[in-house]
């Protein structure tokens, strides 16, 4: 698919993707991505899915807020 370019961009840093790339992949600026490690020390981007971050979000205020009878229960 190509190579892309790891590299400080003002204070921060970030990939750089090629034109084609972003045109084929349709990739606008704003877009949000997860990135996960793979098990061979690589990474894979996937496009973040906001009803799924919602979700996980409410998981973790749940397992928060109950994290004890859930500790109870997983004996």
């Amino acid at each position: 698919m190509g190579n892309i370019e790891f590299k400080k961009i003002g204070n921060s840093a970030g990939f750089i993707v090629p034109k084609e790339v972003v045109t084929r992949l349709r990739i606008e600026l704003g877009d949000r991505f997860v990135l996960t490690e793979t098990a061979n020390g690589g990474i894979m981007l996937n496009r973040a899915d906001p009803t799924f971050e919602k979700g996980i979000e409410i998981a973790r205020k749940a397992m928060k807020t109950y994290r004890n009878a859930l500790g109870e229960l997983a004996k």
